[in-house]
């Protein structure tokens, strides 16, 4: 199991990778990709359950 350090640090890359994510949205909705919007919103949803997992993890190590 991650220390608590390493689960933060995963967190935090991932919430980067998560709002860099949200502009490329934006950007292809700007540009109309459709296809490119649904793997992307995909990935955002992908990311939402990895961080949904990692605050889990974290929260187990604190308790």
């Amino acid at each position: 199991m991650p220390t608590k350090d390493e689960l933060l640090y995963q967190i935090a890359e991932l919430k980067s990778d998560y709002i860099r994510q949200q502009g490329d949205i934006e950007k292809l909705e700007s540009t109309g990709y459709p296809e490119l919007i649904e793997k992307a919103e995909k990935r955002l949803s992908d990311m939402e359950k990895q961080l949904a997992e990692l605050n889990k993890q974290l929260e187990a190590c604190e308790s």
